[in-house]
């Protein structure tokens, strides 16, 4: 493999948080500081470190993992999205929304799920003749830095977006979640 590819690999991958991170930001309408860098750090590292999971373990889990790897990542996503639509059009102005993308809980279940197909890509990884840890350190790096440098860009454009919206753009935040969910499942049944 070379750069190109690894980089190139790198954003396919981090397609999903970049759009999470929208939905995130868009949500939150402001930046807070400590949980969105906690969405950083872990949106990139769950991809590099499933992408290196993935490739260590590729001959035991791939062929358990990929019947259902689509469906996991749609049900996660899917959950969260539907708790959003939910809390956005709860009618109750005077109830704190229960929902925050920025929670810890939901940005680990929000990392598993976007790095879901990282895991897919480590065990393809494998066949393309990876067989080397120092041949797997710079495609897993860069998965990595890709990865938070598109959250970091999602989440502002995500909160400037979400500072021109004149309502609660909750919902909103739902239904790119259910939408990326459901381009996982497309892309894996086609």
């Amino acid at each position: 493999m070379n750069i190109t590819q690894d980089i190139l690999i790198g954003i396919a991958l981090a397609m999903d948080c970049f759009a999470v991170s929208i939905a995130s930001g868009i949500t939150t309408k402001q930046f807070h500081q400590r949980p969105m860098i906690a969405m950083i750090a872990a949106f990139g590292l769950f991809q590099g470190g499933m992408t290196l999971l993935g490739w260590y373990v590729s001959s035991l889990f791939s062929e358990w993992l990929q019947p259902i790897d689509h469906w996991i990542a749609f049900g996660l996503l899917s959950l969260i999205g539907i708790q959003m639509l939910r809390e956005g059009f709860n009618n109750d102005e005077e109830k704190e929304s229960k929902f925050n993308p920025l929670d810890y809980k939901v940005i680990l279940t929000l990392a598993v799920a976007t790095s879901i197909d990282a895991l897919a890509v480590g065990v393809s990884l494998t066949f393309m003749g990876v067989n080397y840890w120092n041949e797997i350190a710079m495609p897993v790096a860069i998965i990595t830095i890709i990865s938070s440098l598109l959250t970091y860009v999602g989440l502002h454009i995500g909160i400037r977006i979400g500072r021109k919206i004149p309502f609660s753009p909750t919902p909103i935040g739902g239904i790119i979640l259910i939408g990326i969910g459901i381009k996982i499942i497309i892309e894996h049944l086609s």
